[in-house]
């Protein structure tokens, strides 16, 4: 008698952008009440969820992805690490792409949300990625460490998860954090985009080679069946939610009009879609998975 499958394929999908290859490594995903989506009536967001065959609570997929570049290899964000059954499943989709830790020599952070900078540290509180230097937007680090942003959050909870959960994670890479503002070449091909909202150093990282581009930006949604046709939905986790939602936006016409592949965070594995914008709304269409090989050229 066959044995009946309880595990799921490993999350790694490549995908080549002129001579750069971007692995999307799958976290796991999280379930969260729908009133953690604001800034829209909560019958609608439902019926939108509905609509789509979603389930309700909303659940999020959380990934991660590596960046292949000139002999080097960057990770962008950490995943959640073993905070919750359903996700920390990073550190065995890196050992099913044949990655090893230490091979990481850069690590990108997009922002520092506990689903992002989670996966960071192992268990024994060390650096998860021995070798890695750690880039952020210089005003991401200053908000997370700034007394006075901490005070002002009122959830204890939250305050000792979000900033201390922050300043211990960044704490062992100490000696080798650097930061950036604005564009900057963060890593070969990939220059850092500023997308502040969700949080104030939010960024985003373009990567582009032989002509060709991919935008990883970070958590400009969390839920696509509810964001991407109607931008003004925010997360209430968002830092700034009135820039959130002109920042959205912005990005949303920009990838409609250049045409930009993006992949994000909170997109369904593997990650990656274009945009199409209609009137005042936009359309997400998924990019279809593709099993080329990724050798000579062919994508």
């Amino acid at each position: 008698m066959p044995t009946r499958p309880i595990r799921q394929v490993p999350g790694v999908y490549h995908r080549r952008v002129g001579d750069i290859v971007v692995t999307v490594l799958n976290d796991g995903f999280q379930d969260a009440p729908m009133t953690s989506v604001v800034n829209i009536p909560q019958d609608e967001a439902v019926a939108m969820m509905r609509a789509a065959f979603r389930p309700v609570p909303r659940r999020t997929a959380v990934q991660a992805f590596l960046i292949h570049s000139a002999d080097r290899l960057a990770l962008v964000d950490a995943g959640c690490g073993p905070a919750k059954p359903t996700v920390g499943k990073l550190p065995a989709n890196l050992a099913a792409a044949g990655i090893r830790p230490e091979e990481i020599d850069t690590v990108l952070m997009t922002h520092l949300h506990p689903d992002h900078f989670g996966g960071l540290r192992d268990a024994t509180g060390a650096a998860a990625f021995p070798r890695a230097e750690l880039h952020i937007a210089a005003e991401e680090y200053d908000y997370w460490h700034s007394d006075e942003a901490a005070a002002a959050e009122t959830d204890k909870a939250r305050r000792k998860s979000f900033f201390g959960g922050a300043r211990a994670s960044l704490a062992a890479y100490e000696g080798r954090i650097r930061t950036f503002s604005g564009e900057a070449e963060v890593f070969p091909g990939v220059t850092s985009l500023p997308l502040p909202g969700h949080t104030p150093g939010h960024s985003g990282y373009m990567v582009e080679s032989a002509g060709e581009r991919l935008l990883i930006w970070g958590d400009i949604i969390h839920v696509p069946e509810v964001q991407v046709p109607r931008p003004e939905a925010c997360m209430a986790v968002d830092v700034l939610p009135t820039l959130g939602i002109e920042t959205r936006r912005a990005i949303f016409e920009r990838a409609a009009r250049e045409r930009l592949t993006v992949a994000g965070m909170h997109l369904h594995f593997p990650a990656l879609a274009n945009l199409r914008q209609e009137g005042d709304s936009f359309l997400l269409l998924p990019e279809a998975w593709s099993s080329a090989d990724l050798a000579d050229g062919a994508t």
